[in-house]
């Protein structure tokens, strides 16, 4: 008996259908009620933060962070579809990996990080 890992991310929208859409077009996520996302076997960080942490914004009561590969290529992706990637190197190390921001249509700060290879 015991948990085996994270069996869905529910979350409240103004408007569920277009967020949905969005999370299908542009991270290719099998999203909605009716959407199974097969997601690859990995490791996965369940932290919270502190309050007063500037980590990402404060009106957000969480962030998602999503395993990627090829991380360049999807940032260039997001960014030709008009989705503003942040990057900055102190995110950045050979011991976690690389990572990368962008925001969901509401406002939820999405983390895309490439673990490290090797």
């Amino acid at each position: 008996m015991g948990i085996t890992g994270i069996g869905g991310l529910f979350l409240r929208s103004r408007d569920p259908e277009a967020r949905t859409a969005w999370y299908r077009t542009h991270l290719g996520i099998a999203a909605g009620h009716d959407g199974i996302w097969q997601q690859d076997a990995g490791m996965t960080v369940f932290a919270p933060f502190p309050a007063d942490s500037d980590y990402f914004s404060a009106d957000q009561p969480f962030m998602l962070n999503l395993r990627v590969t090829a991380l360049n290529e999807l940032a260039a992706a997001l960014d030709a579809a008009g989705i503003p990637v942040e990057r900055r190197e102190e995110w950045n190390g050979t011991e976690y990996g690389t990572f990368a921001r962008i925001h969901d249509p509401e406002g939820l700060p999405i983390e895309l990080w490439e673990p490290p290879t090797g």
